[in-house]
């Protein structure tokens, strides 16, 4: 059964209505923040026990724990049409994550919560070679696995070509790019791709990509851990957005220049077909 620990992970469940079957707290632990989860929890219909030290501890699988467990109840899986249908949804253009073989949870966990407050739709991860939505990510992620969908596709490549198909452009994050991650307009549905830890993008889905991109970095580390890369690259799409809507951001004219196999194709096509889509280049 999967669980959730720590008071971050527990209260956001909680507080976003994800069904748990039971809250353990250790006896005689006391806190605000404890007692908050408590009440909320009898709130929402949520048994709850308290447990001796020990028995949370085994409940938890881990000392680190903060005094809370909690078991979730059984729950259908977020599926790619789910998290189209929440973009469709929305005031905003579509945002969706794409990992290519992230297989460390903490860093799952990590772009979970990032993507949630970029306000993104939802996260699709493969089923083979990733690292799963398991207790280690809910607590990287601080809880914001509650509020955010999280799909696993048997396919990434396969994956990408639906959402083409509905009216995403995908960028890719690739340190060999020239192409700067500020230079592609992100006003529209995007779907921001982002390699595994150490590996990068396949080659497969990087053929994928409309737009491959990199993050410029100083001094002589070229590369940037997958979480802090999706950090930037989706503040970026916040900047260009609230641009847009402030009336700074152009007209979103020209959003589509080619369907870029690499950098030389993508800067022919911007030269040919629409200058306006690139942004921040004379």
């Amino acid at each position: 059964m999967e669980k959730l620990t720590g008071i971050h992970a527990v209260r956001e469940a909680l507080a976003a209505g994800r069904p748990l079957q039971t809250v353990i707290v250790g006896r005689g632990r006391h806190g605000d923040r404890l007692d908050e989860i408590v009440r909320l929890a009898k709130s929402a219909g949520v048994s709850v026990r308290f447990e001796d030290r020990m028995q949370l501890d085994r409940a938890a699988g881990t000392r680190e724990h903060q005094g809370v467990v909690a078991l979730v109840a059984a729950r259908g899986a977020t599926s790619l049409e789910d998290l189209l249908a929440r973009s469709a949804s929305g005031e905003a253009p579509g945002l969706l994550v794409l990992l290519d073989g992230v297989e460390d949870p903490q860093n799952l966990g990590a772009i979970i919560r990032t993507a949630l407050a970029a306000e993104a739709s939802g996260v699709i991860i493969p089923e083979r070679r990733s690292a799963g939505v398991t207790e280690a990510a809910a607590r990287a992620s601080a809880g914001a696995v509650a509020h955010l969908g999280v799909a696993r596709v048997t396919n990434i490549s396969r994956t990408m070509e639906k959402l083409k198909e509905s009216g995403y452009w995908l960028v890719g994050l690739d340190e060999r790019s020239e192409r700067p991650h500020t230079g592609v307009d992100l006003t529209g549905p995007v779907g921001l791709v982002f390699g595994g830890e150490g590996k990068g993008l396949h080659e497969l889905v990087r053929s994928r990509c409309d737009f491959l991109v990199s993050i410029p970095t100083r001094g002589p580390v070229r590369s940037l851990n997958v979480s802090v890369a999706a950090g930037i690259a989706l503040f970026e799409v916040v900047r260009q957005r609230a641009e847009k809507v402030h009336g700074s951001g152009g007209d979103g004219k020209g959003r589509r220049l080619a369907t870029a196999k690499n950098d030389d194709e993508l800067g022919q096509a911007a030269d040919h077909e629409a200058p306006d889509r690139l942004r921040g280049e004379s």
